[in-house]
This record gives C-alpha cells, sequence and structure tokens, in this order.
C-alpha cells in the first residue's frame, strides 16, 4: 500500500486500509471510557504480512484519543494521565531501570513535546540504594543531528550500555493525517520510533534491534501537511454535493491518486510544508505534562 500521505500514526494506516472489518495479520480492539471522553484504540500487528498490510512493524500499537485535551479542561488530566499510565505499566512488564529520552528540538515548538517532558520528570535512578526492585527513572535529551553532528541513536546506544539501562522510553512530536488529531492523540507502541519519519527526516530507528533492548514509543501528533489537509477536504466538498453519491466517489480513489489530487491544487513549494496549530504553545505544555505524570507514576 502507497503512504505518500504522511502520518506515524497507525490507527490511520488502518483507516487508509478500507473498510474491511479484518485485516489480514491485523488486530483492532477499541474500548471507550465511562463518559466518552477517552476512546483507546488497539492495534496488534501480529505477523510479516499484517506489517506488510498496514506499514508497519509486528508488535502493538496504542492510540489513545480525547477531544478535551485541546480544550482548557483540567478534569480531564487525571482519568487521561491514568489511562496512559496503566498501558505503560503493561507495556514496561518486568523492566525496572528505565531510561526516558525526550527527543526533538526545544527551539521548534511544535516538536519540544520529548524535551518538554523530561523537565517535568522525577528522576530517581541516583537516589535508588543499591539492589532496588522498584522502577528508576534516568532520562537525557540528545537533541537533533543538526545540533550534534550525531544519529541520536549512536547517543543512546552508548548511555543504555554505561547506565545498563533495560528499556528505553522514547518521547517524541509525530505527524498526523487529519488535523483532529492534531494534540488530542497519544500512540503508544512497544516497536520503537523513527524520529523525523513523519516529516520525511528520516533518522535511525530506535528500536531492540539498534539498541539492544526494547524500546516503548509514546509519541503526540503536533503537524500535519498541507495536501493532508486538503484531502481531507476533498470529503468534506464531495459530501457537501451529495453526502451518499459524494462519498462513494471518493472512495474509487485510491489513496495515492487522492494524494496526487490534492498536489495538484496548490504550489510545489506549498505541496512539502507542515502546519501546526496556532495554540501550539498551550497543547504541547498540556499534553507534555499529562505525559510526565503518567511515566512518574509507574
Amino acid at each position: 500500500m502507497n503512504r505518500e500521505i504522511r502520518t506515524d500514526l497507525a490507527i490511520e494506516l488502518r483507516e487508509n486500509a478500507g473498510d474491511d472489518s479484518e485485516l489480514s495479520g491485523v488486530r483492532v480492539k477499541t474500548v471507550v471510557n465511562d463518559d466518552k471522553s477517552i476512546k483507546t484504540t488497539t492495534i496488534k500487528v501480529i505477523n510479516e504480512k499484517g506489517a506488510k498490510n498496514l506499514g508497519k512493524a509486528v508488535g502493538e500499537y496504542i492510540t489513545i484519543e480525547c477531544g478535551k485535551l485541546k480544550e482548557y479542561d483540567e478534569s480531564i488530566h487525571e482519568p487521561l494521565m491514568v489511562e496512559l499510565r496503566e498501558k505503560l505499566k503493561k507495556l514496561l512488564g518486568k523492566d525496572r531501570n528505565v531510561l526516558v529520552v525526550g527527543l526533538g528540538n526545544r527551539q521548534v515548538t511544535p516538536d519540544s513535546i520529548g524535551p518538554l517532558v523530561v523537565d517535568n520528570l522525577f528522576i530517581t535512578r541516583h537516589l535508588a540504594p543499591e539492589g532496588n526492585s522498584e522502577i528508576t527513572l534516568s532520562a537525557i535529551c540528545p537533541g537533533v543531528m543538526a545540533q550534534t553532528g550525531i544519529e541520536t541513536v549512536d547517543i543512546i546506544r552508548g548511555i543504555c550500555g554505561e547506565i545498563e539501562a533495560d528499556v528505553v522510553i522514547a518521547v517524541d512530536a509525530l505527524a498526523a493525517r487529519s488535523s483532529r488529531r492534531l494534540g488530542s492523540t497519544i500512540q503508544v507502541t512497544d516497536t520503537g520510533i523513527s524520529p523525523g519519519s513523519g516529516v520525511g527526516n528520516n533518522r535511525k530507528t530506535l528500536n531492540e534491534d539498534n539498541l539492544g533492548r526494547r524500546v516503548i514509543a509514546v509519541g503526540v501528533p503536533t503537524v500535519i501537511s498541507v495536501p493532508s489537509i486538503i484531502d481531507d477536504s476533498l470529503d468534506e466538498v464531495a459530501e457537501a454535493f451529495n453526502e451518499t453519491y459524494g462519498r462513494k466517489i471518493m472512495k474509487e480513489f485510491s489513496e495515492r491518486q487522492r494524494y496526487q489530487m490534492a498536489r495538484s491544487l496548490i504550489d510545489q513549494d506549498m505541496a512539502d510544508m507542515f502546519v501546526t496549530p496556532k495554540n501550539i504553545d498551550e497543547l504541547v505544555k498540556r499534553v507534555s505534562y499529562t505525559i510526565s505524570e503518567a511515566i512518574n507514576g509507574i
């Protein structure tokens, strides 16, 4: 399947795969909380066929969606934090020595979630007695390659070896296909992460093969490409003319065709642009604090 419209979210790739109730090699389960404010979707890619069909590595992808994250509603922090904390605990299993990696560039607001999460962590590794059985946290913000000249995976590999970390939790900003998911979605996966992949700036993957220990990735979409915005709008325009027939017409086009159609409507310079919400400052502060509190509680 063609993945030209960029997204880091497994749930969007599953949606793009069509309306089939079952995609070979992929299992999906969705749970909504009592007041319907938080929706959690777990996608399991169980074999290589599923990985090929979805375009994601074999593993588990948990997507927590909460529209209230975009609002100034402090009441959502606690239930969302608890939901994320429980998912992290499940993926951590028996590992106790945890290294948190805040990926991204602190000086670029949409890319600052990783460093902001690290700022709010309660670091405990240096306080823990020898032979401690509780979870201990250490953390690092390695910056980006343009700042260091060093691949992030090489920095993290060296640190993991020195502190004998059991598992890495990597936190990063992501790209989405749908604007409604910006700042309101948290994805957690046990397959690692490729920094910058959603915006076409691929770096070496942070995963178990490259680091020698498991990598749990936590990400929040903060940017969307201009062609993706137009692609979303095509659905709205089609349905405005005729809800049933318009939707049917759009389904006749493949993802690649829709992407090419969207690109053809704009200048080349705009086609390579990514945009972010105007209140991104508040969004990243809010969601980074929730993530850090969830990690502090594991």
